[in-house]
């Protein structure tokens, strides 16, 4: 019984050790400028598909200054598809777009006539 488990913990180390690292995936171009007003932009591609690209530029919003962020990326997924997503960050948010992404389900007719009826009914008389 002993020989087994000594046999079993030689598997699990043999397993368990550390696999060769993978070969280096290379950066084929990369870009970036920050500037001395707050605004910058960057952008890189590496050998196995994935690329982004981002600006940012200062914007007043309110009383307050704030970088407002465009960009995209894109990268191979792994059934061999192409992922791309565009974005925006601003006052309103960040503002994802991609095929890739889900959808809300349409309304339902009964819904948007509801609606459609409320935004033409007089307004109700407070009490």
């Amino acid at each position: 019984m002993k020989s087994f488990v000594l046999v079993a913990l030689f598997a699990a180390v043999a397993l368990a050790a550390p696999q060769a690292p993978a070969e280096p995936i290379p950066i084929v171009r990369q870009d970036s400028q920050i500037n001395g007003d707050g605004s910058y932009q960057y952008s890189f591609e590496t050998g196995n598909g994935i690329s982004a690209d981002q600006q940012g530029d200062l914007k007043k919003v309110g009383d307050v200054e704030a970088i407002e962020v465009k960009g995209q990326f894109q990268y191979p997924s792994d059934d061999g598809t192409n992922i791309q997503l565009t974005y925006t960050a601003d006052e309103n948010g960040f503002q994802p777009q991609g095929a890739h992404l889900p959808t809300a389900p349409p309304v339902p007719e009964a819904i948007q006539r509801a609606l459609a009826y409320l935004a033409t009914a007089p307004p109700q008389p407070e009490n």
